[in-house]
């Protein structure tokens, strides 16, 4: 049986570099043999404290130290790590916590007072981050190296945002985060060891675990964490680390773009990666103008370990599309109103994107149906909308679930804010259907004014009548200071639908 572990990324590299820094937090400057020997001694804290392997230990912290330190402590204790969205309110922790079946929840102080009210409700054990946690490592024998464990055994369950009713548990094995980190460092990208990531994607996530923290560490490259986004101070810290690799949403490429206006030095960035969302072609064009980098877009998703697909320098990129599928990952367009089997459409043919290979998890948590229904002759259908021409780049046309329909037509809110985000008066937007008694569904665009202009709704409405289709462009305006984001950045449509539905 092969065995495999995550912890052997941390493992390796404490043995190969021991005194290469692996981690910068503030002040906080830690080698890969120090993180490794604290993630050693918290993983015999938690044997201590009754976990076994497979046992599952939520994980509730920012992006400082504490959570990669914790989050190895887990692994290599051969227990799950399941990680909770700082946003969360206590009862929906509580959901994440139950459902999970987890014994014990590590939590930093910050979130204590959620993650404790969560976990009391239900009886869970709970330990603070930082001196309680420090002490109970200092306190116990720390392991002597990892447990591994079977490569298809669970590694971290992560709880999806839950669109479509309550979050559910994506299960992800050892091997899936093992390669997607591998391939990501080794073949979609050229990471090198001597590079400095900058770690400002929330660490609880699939993108900012995988991408930001697991791959950075499996090509024994730096991991400079930044526990709250800020654009301006990105921007300095990224100047006095000597960062050159930069994960991010596209709301962040927004910011860092017009920060850089009033920044007194800009770094030299070598590797820039968007995922989350999809990033405007004009977004993606300030940047790499203002910053002189080039951006690779992907594309990935919390059950896809996340990365699916992402622009590759072999293949050439091409912006507007999330390039090309990864090393031993196969991305398809199938037809997407077909249930129950998986049928392919020829190249340019707009449907669902489809995907298997080593990056796709084993199933939702308990949850039998839903698995069944996503899990499709061994394809995962991820309910985007895509096409893929004959040189086999992919390209996003949106969620199915947010496809407006008007007067009987599709709309692709993705190909609105596209044009949009051409607008001079226009700095962020997102579009959305509102439900319309003529035409079922009305589209509306949700505008942030770009400083120091003042566009007005009708000014709107008559520009893009211009740029888009008779009935694609915007009857309904409407302006906010910021649009609703949630913990990975993204733009809450779901929240906006809500705020102006029946307005």
């Amino acid at each position: 049986m092969a065995t495999l572990s995550v912890a052997a990324i941390l493992a390796e590299n404490a043995w190969r570099r021991p005194e290469k820094t692996a981690l910068v937090e503030g002040d906080l400057r830690l080698t890969f043999q120090e993180v490794w020997r604290r993630s050693l001694a918290q993983a015999g804290a938690l044997a201590a404290l009754g976990v076994r392997p497979g046992d599952r230990v939520a994980l509730m912290a920012p992006n400082t130290a504490e959570f990669p330190i914790a989050y190895y402590a887990i692994a290599a204790a051969g227990a799950v790590v399941v990680p909770v969205h700082l946003l969360l309110s206590a009862p929906e922790a509580e959901h994440v916590l139950k459902d999970s079946g987890a014994t014990l929840l590590l939590v930093h102080p910050a979130q204590a007072a959620t993650g404790r009210a969560a976990a009391e409700a239900l009886g869970v054990q709970v330990v603070t981050l930082g001196e309680e946690f420090d002490r109970l490592a200092a306190d116990a024998d720390a392991l002597p190296a990892y447990l591994t464990r079977a490569a298809d055994d669970p590694a971290v369950i992560f709880y999806t945002s839950g669109t479509t009713g309550v979050p559910k548990g994506a299960v992800l094995s050892h091997f899936n985060l093992v390669m997607n980190a591998t391939v990501n460092a080794f073949d979609a990208n050229d990471i090198r060891a001597d590079d400095i990531a900058l770690g400002a994607l929330p660490l609880f996530h699939a993108f900012g675990q995988t991408v930001s923290l697991n791959s950075t560490w499996r090509a024994g490259a730096t991991l400079v964490l930044l526990p709250r986004f800020d654009a301006a101070r990105a921007i300095e810290l990224m100047v006095e680390e000597g960062v050159n690799t930069f994960h991010g949403v596209p709301t962040m490429f927004v910011a860092l773009a017009a920060a850089a206006a009033d920044a007194d030095a800009l770094p030299g960035l070598r590797v820039c990666i968007s995922g989350g969302a999809s990033l405007p072609v004009a977004v993606l064009e300030r940047f790499e103008a203002t910053f002189d980098a080039r951006i690779y877009e992907g594309y990935g998703l919390s059950e896809t370990s996340p990365t699916a697909t992402v622009n590759q320098p072999d293949f050439g990129t091409r912006a507007g599309t999330i390039g090309h599928p990864l090393w031993g990952i196969d991305v398809e367009i199938a037809r997407a109103e077909v249930e129950g089997r998986i049928e392919l459409l020829p190249p340019g043919e707009l449907g669902e994107v489809v995907i298997r290979g080593h990056n796709v998890f084993s199933g939702y948590l308990g949850r039998p149906e839903a698995t069944a229904e996503a899990l499709v002759d061994g394809w995962f259908r991820t309910g985007d909308l895509g096409t893929k021409d004959e040189e086999g780049f992919l390209r996003i046309v949106d969620r199915k679930k947010d496809v407006i329909i008007r007067g009987g037509y599709n709309v692709y809110p993705r190909e609105v804010e596209e044009v949009l985000m051409r607008h001079p008066g226009i700095a962020q937007v997102a579009v959305i259907g509102l439900p319309d008694e003529l035409h079922g569904e009305e589209v509306c665009a949700v505008v942030v004014p770009a400083p120091g202009t003042a566009p007005d709704a009708a000014g709107v409405t008559a520009w893009s009548k211009e740029h888009l289709g008779r009935h694609k462009y915007p009857r309904r305006v409407e302006f906010a200071d910021a649009l609703p984001l949630g913990p990975s950045m993204k733009v809450l449509k779901r929240e906006l639908r809500a705020q102006y539905t029946g307005r």
